[in-house]
């Protein structure tokens, strides 16, 4: 496992989840300094049945 966290991108729009690799720093122009850090799109699957949901964020060549 590598640590991470989820950029929430709704200002003004919709957008798919994305993983960023490390751990969040602040920026006070954009929210968080996201520069040289590696962003992966999040793909959430969700059971019919019961509504559990299993996020993954594979690697591009995956």
């Amino acid at each position: 496992m590598e640590a991470g966290f989820v950029v929430d991108n709704t200002h003004g729009g919709t957008l798919q989840s994305t993983w960023v690799d490390g751990a969040p720093v602040r920026s006070m122009w954009t929210g968080l300094k996201l520069k040289g850090h590696e962003r992966l799109p999040v793909t959430t699957y969700r059971c019919t049945r019961c509504g559990y949901l299993e996020s993954y964020a594979p690697d591009a060549s995956s």
